[in-house]
C-alpha cells in the first residue's frame, strides 16, 4: 500500500473515531499530528511528556502497535466503535487493564486497541439482596472496596488486582486462589451486557440470582479472550465477608505427602477457602520482593540452595469454632499459622506469582494448566521432569483441590535461552499431563511463541466453535488470529 494511501486511511480512522468517542480519547494519528504533539509539549516544557508514538508503543501487544487506541465512556460509544469497524475491515483488540494480554497468538495488526477503563461506575447495588451489577472498566480492587463497607466480597483474586478489570477478568475467565472455595466467576456471574462483533447490543442472564433458563450467553462469553463480544457491564451475585480468617501452612518433605495431606483435607468436612500447593522453588517467588533478576541468568537469592518443601497452603474463614476445628482436624501437620497483615501478604503473593516470576525473568515461561484433581500429582511431576529434560527450572502452584494449575519454566544462565528450548518443553509437558487434560502457554519470549500452538492441540468441538464465532463476529473483527478459531 502506498504511503499516502495509508496516511489518508490513518486520518480516516483517527477522525472517525474522535467523532463518536471525543477526539481527546483516541490515541494516535497521523505523522503531522504528532508532530504537532511533540511541539506543543515544548511548548508546555513537559520533559515527560510522551509523544503519541511514544505512547502507542505502550500500548503494543506482542510488539505489534495499534493504529490507535481508543476509550469509550459507554455501551452507545462500543457498540458505534464496533459498527464503524466491520464496516472498514479493521481488526479491534478489547482491552481493560492488559494484564492477560500476553495470552494468545500474535497478532497480525491491530488497528484499533479499544479500552474500557473510562467504562467504571457502579449501575447498581444492593446489599440486602447480595448482588451487584457494575460497568466493564472497574478494577477488582475498585469493587471490593465497595463491598467491604457493607462487609461483603466478590470471591475473585486474580492477578494484580488493582489493576485488573471486571471485563478483563471476564473475558480471560481469571481466577486467583479462592476458586478453591468459590469456584470461577461464571458460577457466581449473574448475567452480563456486551456489544456483539457487529455492533449489536445484547445480554445474558439477569439481576438476580435465578433466572429463566435457556442457551447461556453469559457462560459462553466468559472465557472467549474477546473474540465473540465486547463485555460492557456485569451482575454479580456478592458474599458476606468471613468474621475472621486464618491460614495454616503444612509443609511436606515430598509430593507425595503433600498429596496425601490434601486428600485428607478433601475427604474431611472441612471447606476452605483456599487451598494451594506450592512447589520447592517457587517459595522463592512468594518472598518479599527482590531485585529484578538478569534476564539470562537465574541467580537464586542463596546460590543454588532452595527450599525442599512442598506447601499446603490452607485458608479458613469463620467464627472461633470453626477455626478451632481446622486446627484440630490439621493438628500436627501444621507448621505455621498466619493471620492478619502477614496472611494478606501471603495470598497477595500466591495471586501474583505469574507476575512476580515476569518480574524477575524476562525470558520465563508461564504455563497455565487444567487437569483433574486426581491428576495433580502427576502434572507436578510432568513440569519438573520436562524442565530438567530441556535446561529449565521449573517452580509451580495451583488449586490443589480444583486442578487449575500454574507452570512456570526459568531458563538457566548457561547460555542464552533458546527459543526451540520452550517449544520442546511445551511439547513434553503436554504430553506427560493426564488425558483430558490442557495447558495453555499464557506467557512466553516473542520469539519462541511463534515456534509452535500456545493453544495446545485443536479442540474436537473446533465445526462448533466457528459457528458460534460466525455468528457473533460474522466479519472476524474481534482478537483476530489470537485464539483457537
Amino acid at each position: 500500500m502506498a504511503s499516502g494511501v495509508a496516511t489518508e486511511q490513518e486520518t480516516t480512522l483517527h477522525r472517525e473515531l474522535g467523532r463518536i468517542v471525543g477526539e481527546s480519547f483516541v490515541l494516535g494519528g497521523t505523522p503531522e499530528r504528532r508532530k504537532s504533539e511533540r511541539r506543543k509539549g515544548k511548548r508546555k516544557n513537559q520533559k515527560e511528556r510522551k509523544t503519541f508514538a511514544d505512547q502507542l508503543s505502550d500500548c503494543a501487544i506482542d510488539g505489534v502497535i495499534p493504529s490507535a487506541v481508543v476509550s469509550p465512556a459507554d455501551e452507545k460509544e462500543v457498540a458505534a466503535i464496533l459498527q464503524f469497524a466491520g464496516e472498514n475491515d479493521y481488526n479491534i483488540v478489547p482491552q481493560g487493564a492488559g494484564t492477560k494480554q500476553s495470552i494468545g497468538a500474535t497478532p497480525q495488526r491491530v488497528d484499533i486497541l479499544l479500552r474500557t477503563h473510562r467504562m467504571n461506575e457502579v449501575l447498581h447495588y444492593d446489599a440486602g439482596d447480595l448482588t451487584l451489577s457494575v460497568e466493564a472498566g472497574m478494577t477488582i480492587a475498585e469493587v471490593q472496596g465497595i463491598l467491604a463497607k457493607n462487609s461483603q466480597f466478590l470471591p475473585l483474586d486474580p492477578m494484580l488486582p488493582e489493576r485488573a478489570t471486571i471485563g478483563g477478568v471476564l473475558a480471560a475467565n481469571a481466577h486467583g486462589p479462592m476458586r478453591s472455595g468459590f469456584g470461577s466467576v461464571r458460577d457466581y456471574c449473574i448475567g452480563i451486557n456486551f456489544v456483539t462483533g457487529d455492533g449489536k447490543t445484547a445480554k445474558g442472564g439477569g439481576k438476580v440470582v435465578k433466572n429463566v433458563a435457556g442457551y447461556d450467553l453469559m457462560k459462553l462469553i466468559i472465557g472467549s479472550m474477546g473474540t465473540l463480544a465486547v463485555i460492557t457491564s456485569a451482575n454479580f451475585k456478592v458474599f458476606p465477608l468471613p468474621k475472621q480468617t486464618r491460614t495454616f501452612i503444612l509443609d511436606c518433605s515430598d509430593l507425595a505427602t503433600a498429596i496425601a495431606q490434601r486428600d485428607r483435607i478433601i475427604a474431611s468436612p472441612l471447606a476452605p477457602m483456599c487451598l494451594e500447593l506450592v512447589s520447592p522453588r517457587a517459595h522463592e517467588y512468594l518472598s518479599a520482593k527482590s531485585e529484578v533478576r538478569d534476564p539470562d541468568h537465574y541467580a537464586p537469592q542463596q546460590g543454588m540452595k532452595r527450599a525442599e518443601v512442598y506447601s499446603l497452603v490452607v485458608r479458613a474463614g469463620g467464627s472461633d469454632a470453626v477455626l478451632n476445628r481446622y486446627r484440630k482436624d490439621l493438628g500436627e501437620a501444621v507448621s505455621r499459622e498466619l493471620a492478619g497483615a502477614e496472611e494478606i501478604k501471603v495470598w497477595q503473593r500466591l495471586s501474583n506469582f505469574e507476575d512476580s516470576i515476569r518480574t524477575r525473568h524476562f525470558n520465563c515461561m508461564v504455563v497455565n494448566a487444567g487437569v483433574a484433581p486426581s491428576g495433580v500429582r502427576a502434572a507436578y511431576e510432568a513440569a519438573e521432569q520436562s524442565a530438567l529434560e530441556h535446561n529449565l527450572l521449573s517452580a509451580s502452584i495451583g488449586r490443589a483441590a480444583t486442578g487449575s494449575l500454574t507452570f512456570a519454566f526459568v531458563p538457566l544462565g548457561v547460555d542464552p535461552p533458546n527459543a526451540m528450548q520452550f517449544a520442546n518443553v511445551a511439547s513434553s509437558l503436554r504430553s506427560r499431563l493426564p488425558k483430558g487434560s490442557a495447558a495453555v502457554v499464557v506467557r512466553c519470549p516473542l520469539e519462541a511463541k511463534e515456534r509452535f500452538d500456545v493453544w495446545g492441540s485443536s479442540a474436537n468441538d473446533m465445526a462448533l466453535m466457528r459457528e458460534v464465532r460466525a455468528a457473533m463476529d460474522p466479519k472476524n473483527i474481534l482478537n483476530r488470529g489470537r485464539f483457537v478459531v
